[in-house]
């Protein structure tokens, strides 16, 4: 069953998280045909993880990249040949895989090389057609023989073909022990090859050997075969018989990962010229063959956005994926798709509110931990219905979810954010990355990180470090605006540090007429609706 990944943003907070979950859990429900699988782009914080705990959640596993790879090209998938198989049988499976190589392998699946059938045309043209190397198996398959007498499993000697008159032959041919003769019902010159004891006798026209000359067989241990072909059929047919292995070239042939990204091997493939490239695992056996010309089947990865919708936030490789579907309540982005797509976006709290209404929508019953999920996320994002991101959609289905699962939601909330709010033990790089999201104003790029706190005391002892830190991040990335908000959900505002030379944009931005570090923002709670327009509106 094909994979959907169900992701949030890159930094992945309590409402990103929390919808990628209950999302995939809904696609399941509603779709069958796909598995729907929740995947976060970063490290979950300390909220989030309070929250999975609580309602006995796993916690999605990283999805470090969407980016094509060689195994996402319909390649030719369990193509090889073992180096003990005929040139007959590899050249039968290239004109069934319509391809003009085959690699070759051991009884392990290692690769041992590659053949071509310009090297397998050269062999049966050009090649020693005296001596042949095979095994008793591959030669009744060959020459669609029966078992006349079995002794040694390979077959390995030079080749004659009984085509004189038998006083002649008998006259004039000093038959060895490793020699195979092919003959018919010529039972003199049977006799003497039985006689001799040599490798492998080949009975043509569907001859009859006597039961004397049988038992001299038995007695010196001679492999005997016998086929219904004729002796020019037979001496044309018997070497496709050797083992492919006895072509492979001396070259080593080029070989994919298939983990590997399919832009690297584009470039790649653009020096070498080459037309097949066997596919390996991290166990180096091979899985099968590549040709140029099955790029051009590449499936890509499947995704479904939640709680974002600009490339920039989103997960690596993305323009490589298929968005099939977006949940989101932020602004529109700069993204596009190939096709149309189911698209919700909604000016509400939070995500998992628009997913909550697709749950009712669809009369898909919620699990409890599912509902506390939900519930967690409205709560975080609308910083306990107090954010001016609150809607009156969002108020009912905390209501609804607090009633079903028997909470008192304010309570908890303050539970969960103080959970949440410590940052002991983080470099202040990391507070600052902790949510931090980067958003654009024509050619000027503006990073912007929110932590909620209960008490802006532990970031204030440390005021020079931060704003020393923010100057960094703004130099190096060249952000016209770099600022980190400290949430006080109990005095219902945020303090404000920013980057030095964006101050005066800052005061602009919130009306401040003497700005300085650490000044507190009465009522002012949220990053989408008030930190980032009023600073966009500046900028602009």
């Amino acid at each position: 069953m094909e994979k959907v990944y169900v992701i949030g943003h890159k930094k992945p907070d309590t409402d990103s998280v929390c919808a990628a979950i209950t999302c995939a859990y809904l696609m399941n429900h509603i779709n069958q045909n796909y598995n729907y699988i929740p995947r976060v782009l970063g490290e979950i914080n300390n909220e989030t993880k309070f929250v999975l705990e609580k309602f006995n959640v796993e916690e999605p596993k990283y999805l470090n990249d969407v980016k094509t790879r060689i195994r996402d090209v319909t390649y030719h998938k369990g193509f090889r040949v073992n180096e003990k198989e005929t040139i007959r049988e590899c050249y039968d499976k290239m004109l069934l895989e319509q391809s003009s190589g085959a690699p070759i392998v051991d009884d392990k699946r290692h690769l041992v090389g590659l053949v071509t059938l310009k090297e397998i045309a050269k062999e049966l043209i050009e090649g020693n057609k005296d001596h042949l190397m095979t095994s008793y198996d591959n030669l009744l398959k060959t020459l669609n023989a029966e078992e006349v007498l079995r002794f040694d499993e390979e077959i390995d000697g030079d080749i004659l073909v009984a085509s004189y008159r038998s006083t002649t032959f008998l006259a004039n041919i000093d038959l060895k022990k490793d020699d195979i003769l092919i003959v018919g019902d010529r039972h003199s010159i049977i006799e003497y090859a039985v006689n001799t004891g040599l490798r492998l006798l080949i009975l043509v026209g569907n001859a009859v050997i006597k039961d004397e000359h049988l038992e001299i067989a038995k007695k010196n241990r001679v492999n005997i075969i016998r086929t219904s072909y004729g002796s020019f059929d037979t001496a044309g047919k018997i070497n496709q018989s050797a083992y492919v292995s006895k072509i492979i070239g001396t070259y080593n042939p080029i070989t994919l990962d298939e983990y590997e990204y399919l832009d690297t091997f584009d470039e790649l493939k653009e020096k070498l010229n080459y037309t097949n490239y066997p596919i390996l695992n991290k166990r180096n056996e091979c899985l099968g063959l590549l040709r140029i010309t099955d790029l051009s089947t590449k499936k890509r990865t499947k995704v479904i956005l939640v709680d974002h919708n600009e490339e920039s936030q989103s997960v690596i490789g993305l323009e490589e994926a298929e968005i099939v579907e977006v949940i989101d309540h932020h602004r529109l982005g700069n993204m596009s798709t190939d096709i149309p797509i189911n698209f919700r976006n909604m000016a509400v709290g939070s995500t998992c509110t628009i997913i909550y209404g697709l749950y009712k929508q669809n009369n898909i019953l919620i699990p409890r931990e599912i509902a506390g999920l939900i519930l967690s996320a409205i709560l975080s994002d609308t910083l306990l219905l107090k954010s001016p991101t609150t809607t009156v959609i969002d108020i009912e289905s905390v209501n609804e979810l607090a009633n079903y699962l028997n909470v008192d939601y304010e309570s908890y909330g303050l539970e969960m954010f103080k959970a949440g709010s410590t940052i002991k033990g983080k470099t202040i790089n990391e507070i600052i990355y902790q949510d931090f999201k980067i958003f654009k104003s024509g050619d000027k790029n503006i990073g912007i990180g929110q932590i909620f706190m209960p008490s802006f005391d532990e970031v204030g002892e440390q005021l020079d470090k931060y704003v020393k830190e923010l100057n960094k991040i703004a130099e190096n990335n060249q952000y016209a605006v770099v600022a980190l908000f400290v949430t006080d959900i109990i005095n219902n505002g945020s303090y404000i540090l920013y980057n030095v030379k964006s101050e005066h944009i800052m005061a602009d931005a919130f009306d401040v007429r003497n700005m300085s570090e650490g000044h507190f923002l009465p009522e002012m709670l949220s990053r989408k609706k008030q930190f980032i327009p009023a600073i966009l509106s500046v900028l602009e």
